[in-house]
């Protein structure tokens, strides 16, 4: 086998599987966005949407229902389309992730970081918290980070939302809370649409954002 036949066998085989990966997260994130239109009127009415790509989707709302004012969704795939990328995502352990970002009409009372270590989202959001002299602490299976003096407070928080986090999904990836907007950021697991009901789950959503809000 010459040379010249190596290198057509080696772009075919690559071609292929940017071809396979491109299609399956196209797929993958068409699902998800049909899954999610029974619910999103509860929040609000999409104003913008684009693929960024072929491994990450934007979806806004720019005038949304109470709690909100404004939620941002972003669906984040595996980069499955390239070779390489795909081999490092899974050494950083990263998975398909729906981020929510969102400004609240009542803000929380402090900022937080409460992230999964093993997550590649998770080890990034703590490593900057640890930058500006947080704090943490393990608050169940993840690390919880607060502003110095303030970590019993964040904890009594996150007490108080456990009913709501739970509503909303068994287990969180990130939970990030700022006093100034972007108010709340969410990193979750991808729902799966067979077995989630899309209002619901965007009903539950709504009663998380209402009660970070909550003053009581």
């Amino acid at each position: 086998m010459n040379s010249q036949t190596i290198v057509i066998i080696a772009v075919a085989v690559f071609m292929g599987w940017f071809a396979i990966g491109m299609i399956y997260n196209l797929r993958r994130g068409d699902k998800i966005l049909k899954w999610m239109r029974d619910g999103l009127p509860l929040i609000g009415q999409r104003t913008t949407f684009r693929w960024l790509g072929t491994s990450v989707a934007e979806m806004g709302i720019a005038k949304a229902k109470r709690p909100f004012q404004r939620l941002d969704t972003l669906l984040v795939l595996k980069p499955r389309d390239v070779f390489w990328m795909t081999i490092i995502a899974f050494f950083q352990g990263r998975d398909d992730v729906l981020i929510f970002r969102a400004a609240l009409s009542t803000p929380p009372l402090l900022d937080l970081e409460l992230a999964d270590p093993k997550t590649w989202s998770g080890r990034e959001a703590l490593a900057k918290a640890t930058k500006r002299g947080w704090e943490g602490t393990d608050y169940r299976d993840l690390h919880l980070m607060a502003p110095k003096g303030l970590l019993g407070l964040a904890q009594e928080t996150l007490d108080k939302l456990a009913d709501p986090m739970q509503s909303l999904s068994p287990r969180f990836l990130r939970l990030s809370l700022r006093k100034t907007a972007p108010n709340m950021e969410l990193h979750l697991p991808f729902p799966d649409p067979g077995r989630t009901d899309a209002k619901m789950y965007f009903q539950s959503l709504s009663n998380f954002g209402r009660a970070i809000g909550e003053r009581n």
